[in-house]
């Protein structure tokens, strides 16, 4: 049946504020079930965690629900889920834990394309360690970033290869598998940044051949919040830097201090939410989940079509990578405007988008776009419409008929 994009809307309170968001890419707006459910758990008595008493076993539940729910819409396990409060920490987290055991000659793989939060951690962490850093490159014409390089990328004593599954910046969507498969020859470990990937269509670990997989919650409808997942067994291995009395099996070593129990019920609803998308699909959460995910997917490409289409026809826009696969997001210029104006004047009629470089720093610095401002970033979501985009373009000639008189 087609994507109802009515229904769609309806979940998401935020839209009847009129704003248009095309600033999935940096957090998408939440969902009312989510609100409902981190609203439910504030107002009720919940305990830190303890099997002796009411409030404090639901808290228990709280955690085990949050962690079943993300792991099936990775295709996880899940006493493989580790949970934290952004990307970016647990990418940390990780980089310095495994980064403890490399040792000079040791070689790390990072992307020029990636988010800056799936490449510093790991450059940090191999300088600690006097690893070697080996940069991957993508193709300044179209963004790809071709799977052929690892071959020559990779080695014996490559210790960890980071590559995303969806550029934050122009949306590309690079082989991972390949990459993956590439690197496991060798011996190495695979962590994909899924941050970008995971909200525009179904997700599996395996299928990716991640070893690690993090996404973040508030980019899929639901709270601050992120999980990275592994195999158990992989968890097993690793010994982080933590308190002496705190948890010590996995994955609850791994996750430092007291949750928020709130949020965590607004993962679990988000996730169920993201099971609704598809009206028509049964059987387990997971298979709803990805079928929910297929279908926005549908919806999100042909708005993003539409999209793109409009921008490359328009004469002064400037668009910025051109990768077969790609997630629905794109960076443009406005020929005679820097970013952030561009960005001001759409928004002050009430069109949400970015403009700067969205920490994807690699890319724009490689680009030389980074130092005049970068770019603005238009990212589209399932709650999008075909009409939002005729709006967006019409004020975007409206903007560039201005800028042209004034140039006069």
């Amino acid at each position: 049946m087609p994507f109802d994009i009515a229904r769609t809307r309806a979940a998401y309170p935020a839209l009847t504020e009129g704003f248009v968001h095309f600033d999935g890419a940096g957090g998408t707006q939440t969902a009312q079930p989510v609100i409902d459910a981190v609203a439910a758990v504030m107002g009720a008595a919940i305990g830190n965690r303890s099997s002796a008493f009411v409030p404090g076993r639901r808290s228990l539940d709280l955690v085990a629900e949050a962690r079943s729910a993300v792991a099936d819409l990775l295709g996880a396990r899940p006493d493989g889920v580790v949970l934290g409060p952004s990307a970016t920490a647990l990418t940390y987290l990780l980089a310095r834990t495994l980064g403890a055991g490399w040792r000079p000659g040791d070689e790390v793989v990072v992307s020029r394309l990636d988010h800056d939060a799936n490449v510093r951690p790991w450059v940090q962490a191999a300088e600690a360690a006097g690893a070697t850093v080996r940069w991957a490159e993508f193709d300044p014409a179209t963004g790809e970033l071709p799977a052929g390089q690892y071959a020559d990328l990779v080695g014996e004593r490559t210790r960890l290869v980071a590559v995303t599954a969806g550029s934050n910046a122009i949306g590309t969507a690079p082989d991972v598998a390949a990459i993956a498969k590439t690197a496991h020859a060798a011996g190495a470990l695979v962590c994909v940044d899924g941050v970008h990937s995971v909200p525009h269509g179904p997700t599996d670990l395996a299928t990716l051949g991640a070893d690690f997989l993090v996404t973040s919650a508030y980019k899929w409808s639901g709270p601050h919040l992120a999980a990275m997942v592994a195999d158990p067994a992989r968890w097993e291995q690793l010994r982080p830097a933590k308190l002496l009395p705190s948890a010590d099996g996995v994955p609850d070593r791994f996750e430092y201090g007291t949750p928020s129990f709130p949020l965590l019920a607004g993962v679990t609803a988000a996730v169920d939410h993201l099971a609704t998308l598809d009206p028509t699909a049964t059987g387990s959460r997971r298979q709803r989940v990805r079928a929910g995910l297929a279908a926005a997917q549908a919806h999100e490409e042909a708005v993003f079509d539409r999209l793109l289409a409009g921008l490359t026809a328009r004469p002064g826009v400037t668009v910025y990578g051109s990768p077969a696969r790609r997630c629905p997001t794109v960076s443009f210029r406005v020929a005679g405007l820097a970013p952030a104006d561009t960005a001001a004047a759409l928004g002050a009629a009430g069109y949400c988008l970015s403009s700067g470089d969205y920490y994807a720093y690699e890319y724009f610095r490689t680009t030389g776009l980074r130092d005049s401002g970068g770019a603005v970033r238009a990212s589209v979501y399932h709650y999008n419409t075909a009409d939002e985009v005729d709006r967006l373009l019409v004020e975007l000639d409206r903007i560039m008929a201005g800028e042209r008189r004034m140039a006069r």
